[in-house]
């Protein structure tokens, strides 16, 4: 994987303050993470794939969010280039690198800033399932909180039913630490049973992609 990174803002450059997300392109070789950003050259595919995302029957439920035409879209894409002005939150779109279509996303938030305690989320669309897109994906994001954020300590929580995004987690390294009741109300209306999974900074990086299911 290699990582380009955009120039730091002033509070980014703060020594005493790395747990910043600063705006950065990783490059998977057929796939490609840029920060969500309105000015990105790839803008129409982003937009299209978003009001794609937001109508697949599996997005809607387990990872909803507004974009039923380009206007919605558009303001879904400030509120995540706001995370990233903040260095609050990392939100990645996920692209082929050889047409720019979007195939998914990544977000990666403070839960704890102070404490270096993060939480990361992933979707990707009907294209790029078995493929694995979304475990490459949040692999490398997770690999990139932890050597350039000073992140400690990063969770994910997802449905007991979403079995594709618990494959994710196993397959990214993140344990399962047990099962929180009622934890979230999802996209259908009713609160769900949530895995917790964590991944820890000096846990050991998890065995290649060989075998199993993938997502």
């Amino acid at each position: 994987m290699s990582t380009s990174t955009s120039v730091p803002s002033a509070a980014a450059q703060n020594p005493g303050d790395r747990r910043i997300f600063v705006r950065a392109t990783l490059d998977l070789g057929d796939v490609l993470l840029r920060p969500w950003s309105r000015e990105a050259d790839e803008l129409d595919a982003m937009l299209d794939g978003l009001i794609a995302g937001a109508a697949d029957p599996l997005i809607s439920r387990w990872n909803p969010f507004p974009a039923a035409d380009r206007t919605e879209a558009m303001a879904w894409l400030e509120l995540r280039e706001g995370g990233w002005d903040r260095g609050a939150a990392a939100t990645f779109a996920v692209l082929g690198a050889a047409d720019g279509a979007l195939l998914g996303a990544v977000r990666l938030s403070w839960v704890d800033r102070a404490d270096g305690l993060a939480m990361i989320g992933y979707w990707t669309l009907p294209a790029a399932r078995g493929r694995s897109v979304a475990t490459r994906a949040t692999r490398a994001v997770t690999s990139w909180a932890f050597e350039t954020a000073d992140a400690r300590r990063i969770e994910i929580a997802h449905a007991t039913g979403n079995e594709a995004s618990c494959r994710v987690a196993h397959r990214c390294g993140y344990l399962p630490e047990g099962t929180l009741r009622d934890s979230h109300r999802y996209g259908d209306g009713a609160y769900h049973d949530e895995h917790l999974h964590a991944r820890l900074a000096a846990d050991p990086e998890p065995a290649d992609l060989a075998g199993g299911p993938m997502a």
